[in-house]
């Protein structure tokens, strides 16, 4: 989700993402964060997770799991489970976990790759679960993995990064055994998506345009990618104009000729790995109604950014706290 977990490399993909980069032996990790409120985990297995790979089985409650996937350590912890090893996608550095998130490690994981994966790395930390939910989910990376350890990769149908925070967390909360936990949790989180837009009538219909710049350039989101979705899940309408842009990923690239595209009556847009008045200053930025009119919000503070990035549980509860605000009173000002 970083100080940001798209466009080359790593940067390419996390500039997409967010456009859109040790355990003890005992096993300690995994289960120090306690039992579900249906009782001991232990006793969901087996349980048998479908995934776009096919049935991946876990045999028994694991107890060192590695989670690769973006916010598959966060999904991990929000479930009472602490990884031995992680991935820092959205590049917090540390423990890999943003200021959004409330939970912690008695012992840090080890932080692996991302896109550049150390597979011996992985194997070294001898984990009997992978959680690779959301990642570039490409058939060789999931054979490797599987050669490890059960692997629960994206679900089936789903593209490359695309999995819903909902389908996360109950990919996870399943392969874990916690799954009664993992739909109170989604209870909550969608309970608290309702009362933010209840509570802001204007959301509802509006149109918005969601976006990035990069050291590449603009991007515009499309729907199937999780900051699109948590606008629609406030009642925002992603632009049409933008849905209609030929894609086969979650993003489109943005010229400057084309940056009409990112007015809307609510324009949303952010830096990535760079720093924002690097586009607020341009006379084309500035050059836009929404940008005149007051009706832009520029996501410049790292910590809202990636945790409206990273479509976790925590992440969206401090996205939520943080962001709606700033869309109401850029609304308000076009009033």
């Amino acid at each position: 989700m970083s100080r940001r977990p798209a466009l080359r490399g790593a940067a390419l993909v996390a500039a997409a993402l967010v456009l859109s980069s040790c355990g003890s032996d005992d096993g300690s990790g995994s289960a120090s964060g306690g039992e579900g409120p249906a009782g001991s985990p232990s006793e969901a297995f087996p349980v048998t997770v479908e995934t776009a790979f096919g049935e991946v089985t876990v045999e028994e409650e694991p107890t060192r799991v590695v989670a690769l996937g973006w916010s598959d350590a966060e999904t991990a912890l929000a479930l009472g489970v602490q990884p031995v090893g992680a991935s820092d996608w959205l590049a917090v550095g540390g423990d890999g976990l943003g200021d959004w998130v409330e939970e912690s490690y008695d012992e840090e994981p080890e932080i692996l790759g991302t896109l550049e994966l150390s597979y011996e790395a992985v194997a070294a930390l001898e984990p009997d679960l992978i959680l690779d939910t959301r990642s570039p989910a490409t058939q060789e990376r999931y054979d490797l993995l599987s050669e490890i350890a059960p692997t629960i990769a994206q679900p089936e149908g789903v593209n490359p990064y695309e999995t819903t925070w909902q389908q996360q967390l109950e990919m996870v909360g399943q392969a874990l055994g916690r799954s009664d936990r993992a739909e109170e949790l989604r209870a909550e989180v969608e309970q608290a998506f309702a009362d933010a837009a209840a509570a802001h009538p204007e959301f509802e219909g509006t149109e918005v345009a969601v976006g990035a710049y990069s050291s590449e350039g603009y991007g515009a989101y499309v729907r199937g990618d999780a900051r699109v979705a948590f606008m629609e899940d406030l009642g925002f309408v992603n632009k049409p104009e933008i849905e209609e842009q030929e894609t086969e990923r979650f993003f489109v690239p943005v010229s400057e000729e084309q940056l009409s595209l990112l007015d809307a009556e609510l324009t949303v847009v952010f830096p990535i790995f760079v720093e924002a008045s690097e586009f607020t200053s341009s006379p084309v930025w500035q050059g836009l109604a929404s940008v005149r009119e007051n009706r832009a919000v520029v996501l410049d503070d790292p910590t809202m950014l990636n945790a409206f990035s990273s479509a976790s549980v925590p992440g969206l509860r401090y996205a939520l706290d943080t962001t709606v605000p700033l869309f109401a009173d850029a609304l308000g000002n076009s009033s």
